[in-house]
């Protein structure tokens, strides 16, 4: 984890000298925020931080250090968590939630962050004190002042089981559940399972922005320059994409208006392969079976009108409807936004369309280097809630292209029960229906988009990796419906 410049060094400094006295800058109330709102309110920290950084106008360094702070404690909350656990005379689930916050971040200043000792002592306790009352911060004093002793490296050494899962569990902070399931889809996947502490180094490495650019709006290269402020540069993989070196994507004008888009390669190749996929026939009607948040729909419908074709997006939620329809308001009228149930839309109007995506709700264990907290938030028991559904949308979409047309099935997760084996089950419930299914050539279809992309077939299927194409773990299926 890479450290920042530290916002109120100087008011830090002092604070070793009248530590009752040290003022806790904006930077650590943000990330202490941040944390309590994923903790306390199952909120998604890309949500909750942009908010917290406009409110409080933190920008430039100040709103860097908030992030990695925020960011590398989620991260990083299974292997402080072993560190505290020899650190602290009871159990942290005896301790209140607000004090393990400020411990786990006064650790990551410490071990993580370019940040002197005594500052990361120092401004945790006044933290403590600011936002918890005066009793707990004799305890978050004595138990950095303890770990202040040694790095990460000699930490880990000492607390790691050794146990391999359990010590991979605490070196590299992913549940033992979520590393056995990535070391399962490394292999089911085509991939030597000796990768995985590669991937879980992967997710533990903050992701580079990537922007699309809108066909017909605009193009990678109107993105690409330097300022003083702002440096984007070309894209990896994807013909749509372009690469945030630093600054913020929000200066540029054609972020602004619509006209490109913040999304991952890995979602971009998505959307560009199920529009590369050849069609019998008619290719006039498009349809996004879950749009929210509408990422994926935007570059879709951009699609769609350089070939004078329309895309459906239905999204259930109505507060994500209004993101697709924000998304799409660049495309020039000729996208229509539902509320709905992906489910009924088969059934509802059959055989309609020529090209069908299912980006289907999923665990999200594919993109952890973006939301590091899902791995928390996550157990064994959603791989199993989720299935019926991810199923059903699935067969909704097979119903709902026509005998000729195309559909892709998406999950931003390589695990095996969210991806093969949903696919395997659609294709033979469909074929009880009558529906005949084909399985495309996948692969086959992205060296159409990325010529030579390695590493990325799955069988008849494409899987991403972040520590391999460094991108989210974005697996792709794409199906026929046989007349």
């Amino acid at each position: 984890m890479t450290g920042r410049s530290i916002p109120g060094q100087s008011t830090a400094r002092r604070g070793v000298k009248q530590d009752r006295f040290t003022r806790v800058d904006e930077s650590r109330k943000v990330a202490y925020e941040v944390l309590r709102a994923v903790s306390a309110e199952d909120a998604y920290a890309n949500l909750v931080l942009p908010k917290l950084l406009r409110a409080k106008r933190l920008n430039g360094r100040d709103a860097a250090f908030a992030t990695e702070l925020a960011y590398g404690v989620l991260r990083g909350r299974g292997t402080y968590d072993a560190l505290l656990a020899t650190l602290v005379d009871r159990p942290l689930a005896d301790l209140d939630a607000g004090v393990v916050d400020v411990l786990r971040m006064g650790l990551h200043q410490l071990l993580a962050m370019r940040v002197p000792d005594h500052a990361a002592v120092a401004t945790s306790v006044a933290l403590a004190r600011n936002v918890l009352g005066g009793g707990p911060s004799g305890l978050v004093n004595a138990v950095l002042r303890k770990a202040s002793g040694r790095d990460l490296d000699a930490w880990v050494a000492e607390v790691a089981p050794t146990d391999s899962d359990a010590d991979l569990a605490v070196r590299y902070s992913h549940p033992e559940w979520v590393l056995r399931s990535l070391r399962e889809a490394l292999r089911a996947h085509g991939h030597d399972p000796a990768e995985l502490a590669d991937l879980l180094r992967a997710d533990n490495t903050p992701a580079h922005v990537a922007l699309t650019a809108l066909p017909g709006l605009s193009t990678p290269g109107d993105l690409v320059g330097r300022d003083a402020h702002l440096e984007i540069g070309t894209g990896r993989w994807a013909p749509t994409a372009a690469h945030v070196v630093h600054g913020d994507p929000g200066k540029l004008a054609a972020v602004r208006t619509g006209r490109a888009r913040v999304q991952d390669e890995g979602s971009q190749l998505v959307a560009l392969v199920l529009a590369a996929a050849d069609v019998e026939g008619r290719d006039e009607r498009w349809l996004d079976l879950c749009a929210g948040p509408g990422g994926k729909a935007a570059l879709l419908a951009a699609t769609a009108a350089g070939r004078g074709a329309t895309l459906t997006a239905v999204e259930v939620a109505a507060h994500r409807a209004e993101l697709v329809r924000q998304a799409l308001s660049a495309v020039p009228g000729l996208a229509d936004v539902r509320v709905g149930d992906g489910r009924e839309v088969g059934a509802d109007e059959p055989g309609e369309y020529d090209r069908v995506l299912v980006d289907a709700p999923c665990t999200g264990l594919g993109a952890l280097r973006r939301r590091p907290e899902a791995r928390w938030r996550r157990t064994p028991a959603d791989l199993g809630s989720l299935a019926p559904l991810q199923r059903e949308l699935l067969a909704s979409a097979l119903d709902a292209v026509r005998p000729g047309g195309v559909v892709a099935y998406a999950t931003c997760s390589p695990v095996l029960s969210e991806t093969r084996l949903v696919v395997d089950d659609a294709v033979k419930a469909a074929a009880k229906r009558g529906v005949v299914v084909e399985r495309l050539d996948t692969p086959a279809v992205l060296d159409r988009v990325v010529p030579g992309m390695p590493a990325a077939a799955a069988g008849p299927a494409v899987q991403l990796w972040p520590h391999t194409h460094g991108t989210d773990a974005m697996h792709v299926a794409l199906l026929r419906r046989v007349g």
